[in-house]
């Protein structure tokens, strides 16, 4: 849950170019607006050779992954002859379900205000969230986009922790030194509150099991 500025990713398109090697984009996590834009990397203004999505893909309901090239990459691998030709046919490559949860969940970014959305649960956590600066123990708070992060100062027991947000009635799964939230992005306000209140609850309580 490292955040880095957008001039990071201009930094290594510029590296790829003058090295001549491909710039790809794992976006699986933060595709199809989880980080405030519909891709993370158009807030740096460079566009990869390939990017990988998945997840928001399909809404989460199902498995499925793509890979995306530009012209220059797929042009490079497209042929006739199986010598030269790319020969790649994962066993549920292009399955029904998944392509049909995959266009619905398309159907909806394009009816729905998304982005928008995103940008309402981004204010909210940075609001919700920022009653844990100060407290003791924390390192750092942090938004963007819909994930919200709070870093303590040492790793916790996850287990313990998790107990804790258990308890209070909401599936929390904090890791290494690190709670996060990546909420739909269609949740209720109201639901996205009682996840922020359980971890400033737990955050200046100062009970975390270290």
């Amino acid at each position: 849950m490292k955040f880095h500025d957008a001039s990071v990713l201009g930094e290594l398109k510029r590296l790829c170019e003058r090295h001549g090697l491909l710039l790809i984009f794992d976006e699986i996590f933060t595709g199809f607006g989880r980080t405030g834009s519909m891709f993370a990397w158009e807030q740096a203004g460079v566009v990869p050779d390939m990017i990988c999505l998945g997840k928001a893909l399909t809404g989460g309901t199902m498995p499925l992954a793509a890979t995306v090239a530009s012209d220059r990459v797929y042009e490079a691998f497209l042929s006739d002859d199986p010598d030269a030709a790319l020969m790649h046919g994962p066993t549920y490559m292009a399955y029904p379900l998944g392509c049909a949860a995959a266009n619905a969940s398309m159907d909806l970014f394009e009816s729905e205000p998304r982005l928008k959305q995103v940008a309402a649960v981004e204010a909210q956590l940075k609001a919700e969230l920022d009653a844990c600066r100060g407290a003791r123990g924390v390192h750092d708070v942090r938004v963007k986009g819909a994930i919200g992060v709070v870093q303590m100062e040492a790793s916790f027991d996850a287990a313990k922790l998790r107990a804790q947000f258990v308890e209070k009635g909401c599936w929390i799964k904090p890791f290494g030194d690190v709670m996060y939230l990546t909420p739909p992005l269609v949740i209720d306000p109201a639901d996205l509150s009682e996840l922020t209140r359980a971890i400033v609850d737990v955050v200046r309580s100062g009970q975390l099991a270290c």
